[in-house]
């Protein structure tokens, strides 16, 4: 460890995996340490059941019920992957994909008045949806066609619309859309968790509707995809790319000091030695002086019997609830999986609620999400701190433009497969 390296990269997390692999990938001489004997951090999946039930300090042990304990990979943090999106051409630009089975989530779905319904995102399910009325459906179907022929490139695709000046607010009134419709379409759609994109140029707005409709063409159940085993997968394919290239990792290997010379950061110490560096990425968590807090989230993590009602018996989905239609300022998620995706035991299903704590009683806040659930077999409630890095690094790649591969190309992962655990 005593020797100098370009890079030093300090916690296991999804982020600091896939820049770890990348720069391994472009010459640079990397090692990456995690105080922790597992890899993941906040990103890991919790295996056995056992382990979940200990971290949370739940009083009773699985109940038989629950299957076998090895059978179980909850995330502590959810995340679907969009199927078009940046993280999907990263995995396929640096094969990562090599490590990793992926499912279609089978259903994307948004709250109204106290029921859901499916998201539309095509004229024609535009025009089934029984989110609007007949008049509203066609108004919202022209506004999906001007979107689908959008081109930032192209004037001609404009109709009148200036995406550099023209805000979100004023091309919803251009299409004359209600503000249920605005509300799916912002949240479920665009995916932003407030209403501050309505005010703010209409370009990145239409480029997220844009990217979820392209993502549900790839594969047409939804636009999301979810790695099989769980979302712990994700960052150990990125440190095995960084090993093939060279990169040293070093697990339970505590860090005493992030050395500084003139302002600047020079190495990291541990256990008395210290490796050098030109450059330092870190987990917020290895500088807590030089971070400030930036807001929390709440998340409950329920253990189902039964798929949630009103999917059609999805074995996975996920649920938006926009934040007017429970009188908040951001959304609430809930993303389900399954023993489809070899996280839970058979015939069991696992629903993440989450959202941004807004006040002193965070857990009336997601009532509504756990009323869709019930009943619920078990739960177990988290909060965590969001927090800024106070170190950053920038680099430049150039994807290539991949194919994307079928998901059933090959048998589910069973090599090179480590399950984490704390």
């Amino acid at each position: 460890m005593d020797e100098e390296y370009d890079v030093i990269v300090l916690g296991t997390g999804l982020t600091e995996c896939i820049l770890s692999g990348i720069m391994s990938v472009n010459g640079k001489k990397v090692l990456h340490m995690d105080r922790n004997p597992y890899y993941g951090g906040e990103s890991s999946s919790i295996t056995p059941l056992e382990e979940l039930y200990k971290r949370f300090e739940l009083t009773d042990s699985p109940p038989e019920s629950m299957g076998r304990g090895r059978d179980w990979n909850v995330d502590l943090i959810p995340k679907f992957l969009m199927a078009n999106g940046q993280l999907v051409k990263m995995l396929l630009y640096t094969e990562v994909t090599r490590y990793l089975d992926f499912k279609v989530v089978e259903g994307s779905f948004v709250y109204k008045g106290g029921k859901i319904y499916k998201v539309p995102s095509t004229e024609t399910e535009a025009l089934a949806s029984n989110l609007m009325g007949m008049f509203e459906k066609r108004r919202f179907r022209k506004f999906l066609v001007f979107v689908a022929n959008f081109d930032e490139n192209d004037p001609k695709t404009f109709e009148g619309v200036d995406p550099k000046v023209t805000t979100m607010k004023d091309v919803y009134k251009k299409f004359d859309l209600g503000q249920d419709v605005i509300d799916f379409t912002g949240h479920a759609l665009a995916l932003y968790r407030t209403d501050d994109y309505l005010d703010v140029p209409c370009l990145e707005t239409i480029n997220r509707i844009k990217l979820y409709s392209e993502s549900l063409a790839r594969y047409g159940k939804s636009p999301y995809l979810y790695p099989l085993y769980g979302l712990g997968e994700l960052p150990q394919g990125f440190a095995r790319l960084s090993a093939i290239y060279g990169g040293t990792y070093m697990l339970n290997k505590p860090v005493e000091e992030i050395v500084m010379e003139d302002g600047h950061v020079v190495g990291v110490k541990s256990e008395g030695e210290v490796a050098r560096c030109k450059q330092l990425i870190c987990d917020p968590s290895y500088i807590q002086d030089r971070v400030r807090k930036a807001g929390q989230v709440i998340r409950v993590i329920c253990i189902l019997s039964h798929p949630i009602k009103n999917t059609n018996d999805a074995n996975s989905c996920q649920i938006i609830i926009p934040q007017n239609q429970v009188n908040r300022k951001s959304d609430i998620y809930v993303c389900m999986i399954s023993y489809a995706h070899n996280v839970a035991a058979q015939g069991k299903y696992i629903a993440i609620v989450s959202t941004t704590v807004e006040t002193s009683e965070p857990e009336a806040e997601i009532e509504p999400a756990l009323e869709l659930l019930e009943p619920i077999d078990q739960k177990t409630r988290h909060w965590s701190e969001r927090k800024p890095v106070g170190f950053c690094v920038s680099f430049r790649y150039s994807p290539r433009q991949p194919t994307m591969p079928p998901l059933t190309s090959r048998p589910p992962a069973t090599t090179s497969r480590t399950s984490t655990s704390v």
